[in-house]
């Protein structure tokens, strides 16, 4: 094949070769293994050049998706569960996975439901978020599970809240006459 693509059809070497030099182009061996093997005239300096720009690209476009680590204790309070759950969410909108581990001191290991309660709780939490990729399991003192962000859902979420802000813009928020009423009928009794 010829620099402009055309094919110039089967020569010997020493006259592709001479075809090739007259361009001031190379002569690259594209398919050895036919019969007889495919050859290109191309400037191979320019042609690895953009493979390597392609493959920049498409490692640019991938995204790292990596596995964050959130653990809770069995006694774990309100306020901490609900800041650790906030973090959880965060990393899920983020796209990365979360792997939840609860961890079991003493004769906390004999109740496992107790550990059991507070993933169903983190799973609920997240569920607009994620979906459960490992379901929960004991693993020695551990109890894991491993969530992960699903894309589907998010998008559900994003639609339904677009919904929500559309239809607060198309309504009007008016003050209820009624609490002016009921602000005077208490201090009149």
């Amino acid at each position: 094949m010829s620099d402009t693509g055309e094919q110039v059809g089967i020569k010997p070497l020493p006259e592709a070769l001479a075809m090739a030099r007259e361009r001031d182009l190379d002569l690259v061996e594209v398919a050895p293994m036919a019969n007889p093997p495919v050859c290109r005239i191309m400037d191979y300096g320019k042609f690895k050049y953009e493979a390597a720009q392609k493959a920049k690209e498409s490692r640019r476009k991938t995204t790292q998706i990596s596995i964050k680590e959130m653990k809770y204790r069995v006694k774990i309070g309100r306020g901490d569960f609900d800041t650790k759950t906030k973090k959880v969410e965060h990393f899920l909108a983020e796209g990365h996975k979360v792997k939840l581990t609860i961890m079991f001191r003493g004769r906390e290991v004999a109740h496992p439901e107790l550990g059991m309660k507070i993933l169903e709780g983190v799973a609920d939490a997240t569920k607009h978020l994620a979906k459960i990729e490992a379901s929960p399991r004991l693993d020695g003192r551990n109890m894991t599970m491993v969530l992960a962000p699903d894309k589907r859902v998010q998008a559900d979420a994003a639609r339904a809240a677009a919904r929500a802000a559309e239809s607060d813009t198309a309504e009007p928020h008016t003050a209820e006459p009624d609490t002016a009423e009921t602000d005077t009928e208490q201090t009149e009794q």
